[in-house]
């Protein structure tokens, strides 16, 4: 979502865009990657500048005679091998290696948070990366509520969830604490966005806290039914505890839902208007879960905040920001 929305909001700016992607694909993802950069040595780029993303674009960086070259780190690949396991933590220990020699070779280093920015200091040993952070198109967002309308349920107390099914999400957590809040809030439901490689392992954590059926598990869903599931929403939660950014934030805050977040990485930084907690604690958890079912008020100031927070990431904004990071080494691109 990110770089699909940084494409768009440069071409919206009259910039030519040329995305290049794998053209052979293997069961095993690093080997993709691996296979994918090394065709771009042979390939030939127009055009003022080349952006690589995280890993890709490590065999493009630092060419002789070779047009500028930025390293867009949009989530530190290191940062998330501790939380990792056996053959997903080789595959992603190999990354963080392509990502670093990335980061080293490149013109520049952009990245998303100042969280980031930080790791990358500590784990790639490279200084003086540049902070612009993720962005949102706030009109399509906006398009997308009114165009598929709903509301919460007054029968239910809604909570949403949307990630990727991974360790570091924590959403062992939230159904953790889901079940300790089961009796406060008796018409609890949660519904999860999402799935990977812990499906398995979270469903049936929440068959064994009888759960039931308060959690919906919705599978991987299109932009227009996940407008309808925010607005459904009363609060989102994702208890994260490695999060480069969260670009589910910014579509919470979109969507004017008070948001309940673990204090971790770059949480804190992208969610000012919301609950944080202690990471990994579903006692912690469940009590701002209570505490924002049991206040209306205080949902309702947090729901006006979000609208509010999220405007200085909308696409326009955060290109002109991008923009004028890269016009330090590509002064072709100057407004």
């Amino acid at each position: 979502m990110g770089t699909r929305g940084l494409a768009e909001g440069l071409r919206r700016l009259g910039m030519g865009v040329r995305i290049a992607t794998p053209r052979i694909h293997t069961p095993v993802y690093a080997l993709t990657r691996v296979l994918f950069n090394e065709s771009l040595r042979r390939r030939r780029f127009d055009g003022d500048a080349t952006i690589g993303v995280d890993a890709d674009g490590y065999t493009v960086a630092g060419r002789r005679n070779s047009r500028p070259h930025i390293a867009c780190i949009k989530g530190v690949i290191g940062d998330a091998v501790p939380f990792e396991r056996g053959a997903t933590r080789l595959s992603m220990t190999l990354q963080a290696k392509l990502e670093a020699e990335h980061a080293r070779r490149a013109g520049l280093v952009i990245t998303v948070s100042r969280y980031c920015a930080q790791r990358i200091q500590e784990l790639y040993g490279v200084t003086g990366a540049v902070v612009v952070p993720e962005l949102i198109d706030l009109k399509l967002w906006r398009e997308l509520f009114q165009s598929n309308p709903a509301t919460p349920d007054p029968s239910h107390f809604t909570i949403l969830s949307v990630c990727r099914f991974y360790p570091r999400k924590r959403l062992d957590v939230l159904l953790q604490a889901a079940s300790q809040v089961s009796e406060v809030i008796p018409q609890l439901e949660i519904r999860i966005v999402g799935n990977g490689p812990q499906c398995g392992r979270l469903r049936q954590l929440a068959s064994e806290l009888n759960l039931g059926d308060r959690v919906r598990w919705l599978g991987d869903i299109s932009l227009k039914r996940l407008a309808e599931e925010y607005s459904r929403a009363d609060i989102f939660c994702l208890p994260s505890v490695q999060e480069g950014f969260g670009i589910v934030f910014l579509e919470a805050m979109a969507a004017g839902k008070p948001i309940v977040a673990a204090r971790a990485a770059a949480a804190p930084e992208v969610v000012r208007s919301g609950i944080l907690v202690e990471p990994g604690s579903p006692a912690a958890l469940a009590d701002a879960l209570v505490r924002l079912y049991r206040n209306p008020d205080l949902r309702a100031s947090l729901e006006a905040a979000g609208p509010r927070d999220v405007e200085q990431y909308d696409i326009h904004r955060v290109t002109r920001s991008f923009v004028a990071a890269i016009e330090k080494i590509v002064p072709a691109v100057q407004q």
